[in-house]
């Protein structure tokens, strides 16, 4: 793996691994769990994909995904519901997780290590690993959503409520599959978390089958190993991985940890409660999704669930319009969000043109998505949502232009070209 040690949480003594350096056992906050320990043992089982999944598989890993840093994204997603699913699970205990669980107290914590030398990139979670019939079911049948089955089991039992399941992103169960996009193999550790079950290794090359023995010295949760092809060794660069982690998975529930380092530290505030967002958290937060030095002019940040369920942050600049702003041919700067993680960058289905000066994140579990979560499907509820945000939008400039005259005529007058811009071209909202 990646030149770095292994810190044991429990110790408190840094371990290395077998070819690591010691130069970062003095750095501050390090903190890894990827270690290369894990050997198959015993026979192993060979299985072969289903001629559908077979199917299915190669359009995932070849034509499915826009992007291939997508996969990062999906992993990532991946590795958040196995924590989620684990922490439901403590939570709901009847026993107290007592002699159910083993290690139940363990920290819920996603890695992620490069290896440029070996063409290798690791994502390893503590979360709920899988038994060997979860991982036929789950790794062996595309299309099958291990978290959609685990949402929909709570549900038949009574235990299960949007509240509880809410952080739970999974829904199509192709995601895995995306890492065939970029491996020439995968192999995956996992045990899991239920006591006494025993180390398993899967491992395929995404031709067809896969074979699964048992393996010692795995640790509860699943590790992820991907052996990338070579035009795709740019994803063993620790820097291509953060900025991907940053772009898509900044906001998961779950600390992530990049070759020791902690990756995701800005908290997603469109989540929270607006009188409790500070504004210095605001103004960080406009500068990470704006990729900008200033400070916001207005905040609009408000949650409805009727008639669809809308989490919006949006901010108002306080520089005036550049020349690209200005132009009809830039993209908008709000990005789509579903359950924390990125569907959109930046898209025109949220916001009219004449919006486009406006920076934030919209984030609305009601938008249906494609298989591939990264296009919007039914026209008519992407345009009642589009309808909302751009009313509420326009309801907050009115209130600002009678509270806060001066201020209104300042932005009036850097960007009062955008509204006439939105009385020509928008007739719905033209009066």
């Amino acid at each position: 793996m990646s030149t770095t040690c292994c810190k044991s949480p429990a110790s408190g003594h840094h371990q290395l691994r077998a070819g690591t350096l010691s130069t970062k056992v003095a750095e501050e906050g390090y903190h890894s769990i990827i270690r290369d320990q894990e050997k198959a043992v015993g026979s192993s089982d060979k299985h072969e994909f289903q001629a559908e999944t077979r199917m299915l598989l190669d359009i995932v890993a070849r034509s499915l995904y826009s992007d291939k840093e997508v996969f990062v994204r999906e992993l990532v997603s991946n590795a958040s519901d196995a924590l989620e699913k684990f922490r439901f699970l403590i939570q709901t205990s009847t026993d107290g997780a007592s002699g159910e669980f083993a290690e139940a107290d363990r920290s819920l914590e996603i890695h992620i290590g490069t290896n440029k030398q070996d063409r290798q990139l690791t994502i390893q979670d503590t979360g709920i690993g899988m038994t060997r019939e979860e991982l036929v079911a789950n790794l062996g049948t595309i299309a099958r959503s291990g978290s959609k089955h685990f949402i929909e089991q709570l549900k038949e039992s009574g235990r299960g409520t949007q509240e509880n399941v809410q952080n739970i992103i999974g829904q199509f169960g192709v995601g895995f599959y995306s890492a065939f996009m970029v491996a020439d193999r995968v192999d995956v550790y996992t045990r899991s978390s239920r006591a006494g079950a025993p180390g398993l290794k899967w491992s395929s090359d995404g031709s067809g089958t896969f074979e699964i023995q048992e393996a010692e010295n795995v640790a509860i949760g699943t590790k992820i190993v991907i052996h990338l092809k070579a035009d795709c060794r740019e994803f063993s660069d620790e820097d291509r991985i953060r900025e991907v982690i940053r772009r898509y998975s900044n906001f998961v529930g779950s600390p992530i940890f990049l070759n020791g380092k902690q990756a995701n530290q800005i908290q997603p505030i469109w989540l929270m409660d607006p009188k409790q967002v500070t504004g210095e958290q605001h103004n960080e937060f406009y500068r990470f999704v704006g990729n900008t030095f200033d400070t916001p002019r207005f905040t609009l940040h408000y949650k409805t669930d009727v008639p669809l369920s809308i989490r919006a942050l949006l901010y108002f600049p306080e520089g005036k319009p550049g020349l690209f702003e200005m132009s009809r041919d830039a993209d908008g700067g709000v990005a789509l969000y579903t359950r924390k993680v990125l569907i959109q960058s930046k898209t025109e289905n949220l916001l009219p043109k004449w919006l486009r000066f406006l920076k934030g994140v919209v984030d609305s579990e009601d938008i249906p998505l494609n298989l591939s979560r990264e296009l919007l499907q039914n026209s008519a509820l992407i345009r009642k949502l589009r309808t909302a945000l751009t009313n509420r939008t326009l309801r907050f400039l009115h209130d600002r232009s009678q509270k806060e005259p001066e201020s209104y005529d300042k932005f009036y007058k850097d960007y009062g070209l955008f509204l006439k811009e939105g009385i020509v071209t928008s007739q719905e909202q033209q009066e």
